[in-house]
C-alpha cells in the first residue's frame, strides 16, 4: 500500500478526498452508443493472444529447428522455479507458463515512444488530462503505466468478487505462475489495491495475458487501458433541482461484500456520465465518428483494438514486429497526426492440416492453440477447427485442424514449414495425449 501512495505522488493528483473503498461499480454502456465505440469498448477483457517471433524479436529461434520439451510444455514442473522480474516463483500443478509468453514480459510496448500502442496511449492521457480537472486545475486522474503484470489470484479474481468457481479462473483460460500468482489477465486486478490507497480517479494502462485462440485478431499479451471513476452523492447530485433530497441507495442491506441496491436516479446518473466520458473520448480519438458511500463506473478498453481501428493495421502480431518499415510509419513529431499504415507486400500462406483423437479426459483447445504458437511462434497466422467427428462404435472424438503458417517479411517454403509441423504433431501426442491421425 505504502508503495502505492509513494508511486501516486509521482503522478498527476487527483482532485477530492477519498476515505473509502470502492464496493461495487457500474460497466456497462447503453446500445445508443456510436458505432465506433461498441467497437472498441468493452466491460469484459477482450483477451488477445500469439507469441514470440521467429524471425526477430526476443528470444528468437532459428526456423526449422526444434524446441525443447521443457520450451513449449503447458504445465510447470513441480518443485521448479519460475525467475521473472528479479523474482523467484516456486512452480507446482498449476504452472503453465511457456518461455515463449515469458520473454514477452517486460516488454512494455506501451511504454515504448513511438510505438503505436504508446500513440493510443498519450492520445488518452491527453484526452483526460485536459477535459478532467479537479482543485487548483490539477488533473483529475491519477495515470499507472507501470504496476506489475504479476499478481495474486486473490488480486485477479477475488478482490473483484468472482466466486471460486468461476469458469474464468480456468487453468486453460489464463497463465499461472502458481497456485496463488498469475500473469494478470485484466487491469482491474489492481482496483482494490487504488481505491484502499485513498484514489477515487484512475486509469491503469498494462499488458494482460489469457489464453485463446490463434488468429489475426488474437495474442497471448494485450494491452487494457482501465478507468474508475467514484461520486459522491454531493458530487453526483449536484447541481440537480431538489438534489439534497435524493439519495445514491435504497433502503436495503449492507454486507461487507456488496453495498445496497442503487437508487434509479443514482443508476441513471452513474450511466450517463460513464456513457458521455466513454463518448467523448471516442470523438476526441477519432473525430466525429465501482465504494462504502460512493458509487461509480469502470470501463476497459483494448489498446490494440483502438490502434487497429485508427492506424488501419490488419494483423495483431504487427505489434510485436521490430522491423522499420512498421516501426517508422509512427515516428511522428504530434501524437494526434493522422496515420494510416502502409502495408507490405504479403508473402503466400503455407496452409497444413493435422487431426487426431481426442484423449479420453483433460484435453482443452487452448492448451492446443498454446502449443502451437509456442513451436510455430509468428509464422502461424491462424489456426481454424474445420472438423469434428465422433466415432460411431468407440465415441472417440476427433479434431481437425487448418493451420495458417505465413512470414510476415519473406516467402516461406513447404520444407522449413514442414519441419515446424512436425514439431507440432510430435508435440501434440507427447505433451496431450493425443492419437496422432498422420
Amino acid at each position: 500500500m505504502k508503495e502505492i501512495i509513494k508511486r501516486r505522488k509521482k503522478t498527476h493528483q487527483r482532485g477530492g478526498d477519498v476515505t473509502s473503498p470502492f464496493a461495487e461499480s457500474v460497466k456497462g454502456v447503453s446500445t445508443m452508443v456510436c458505432s465506433a465505440l461498441r467497437r472498441v469498448a468493452h466491460m469484459h477483457v477482450f483477451l488477445v493472444r500469439k507469441a514470440s517471433s521467429v524471425s526477430k524479436g526476443h528470444h528468437r529461434q532459428a526456423l526449422g529447428s526444434r524446441p525443447a520439451a521443457s520450451e513449449f510444455a503447458a504445465r510447470g514442473a513441480p518443485g521448479g522455479v519460475v525467475e521473472l522480474l528479479g523474482k523467484s516463483y516456486p512452480q507446482d500443478g498449476y504452472s503453465n507458463l511457456s518461455q515463449k509468453v515469458l520473454c514477452r514480459v517486460g516488454r512494455n510496448l506501451h511504454n515504448q515512444q513511438h510505438h503505436p500502442l504508446w500513440l493510443i496511449k498519450e492520445r488518452v492521457k491527453e484526452h483526460f488530462y485536459e477535459q478532467y480537472v479537479g482543485r487548483f486545475r490539477a488533473p483529475l486522474f491519477s495515470v499507472y503505466e507501470d504496476l506489475s503484470p504479476v499478481v495474486t489470484t486473490w488480486q485477479n479474481f477475488d478482490s473483484l468478487l468472482i466466486p471460486a468457481d468461476h469458469p474464468s479462473r480456468k487453468k486453460g483460460d489464463n497463465y499461472y505462475l502458481n497456485g496463488t500468482h498469475m500473469l494478470r489477465a485484466h487491469t482491474s486486478a489492481h482496483q482494490w489495491d487504488l481505491l484502499h490507497a485513498g484514489l477515487d480517479a484512475f486509469l491503469v494502462v498494462g499488458d494482460v495475458y489469457r489464453r485463446d485462440q490463434i488468429d489475426s485478431q488474437h495474442y497471448p499479451v494485450f494491452h487494457q487501458l482501465e478507468g474508475v471513476r467514484l461520486f459522491s452523492k454531493h458530487e453526483l447530485f449536484a447541481g440537480m433541482k431538489d438534489g439534497e433530497s435524493l439519495q445514491l441507495f435504497e433502503q436495503s442491506s449492507r454486507s461487507a461484500y456488496k453495498q445496497e441496491t442503487h437508487t434509479m436516479e443514482a443508476m441513471k446518473l452513474i450511466e450517463f456520465d460513464l456513457k458521455q466520458t466513454l463518448t467523448k473520448l471516442v470523438i476526441h480519438i477519432f473525430g466525429d465518428a465501482g465504494a462504502q458511500d460512493r458509487i461509480g463506473w469502470a470501463f476497459g478498453l483494448g489498446l490494440e483494438r483502438l490502434a487497429m481501428i485508427l492506424y488501419d493495421i490488419p494483423d495483431i502480431r504487427l505489434f510485436w514486429s521490430e522491423d522499420e518499415r512498421f516501426l517508422k510509419q509512427f515516428r511522428v513529431s504530434d501524437i494526434n497526426q493522422n496515420v494510416k499504415f502502409q502495408p507490405f507486400s504479403k508473402y503466400p500462406a503455407v496452409i497444413n492440416d493435422i487431426s487426431f483423437w481426442l484423449p479420453s479426459e483433460n484435453y482443452t483447445e487452448n492448451d492446443f492453440y498454446d502449443l502451437v504458437r509456442t513451436i510455430g511462434g509468428d509464422l502461424v497466422e491462424k489456426v481454424d477447427l474445420i472438423d469434428k467427428f465422433e466415432h460411431p462404435k468407440t465415441h472417440k472424438t476427433s479434431h481437425c485442424y487448418r493451420i495458417t503458417y505465413r512470414h510476415m517479411e519473406r516467402t516461406l517454403s513447404q520444407r522449413e514449414v514442414g519441419r515446424v509441423h512436425e514439431a507440432v504433431q510430435e508435440a501434440v501426442v507427447r505433451l496431450l495425449g493425443v492419437e496422432g491421425r498422420f
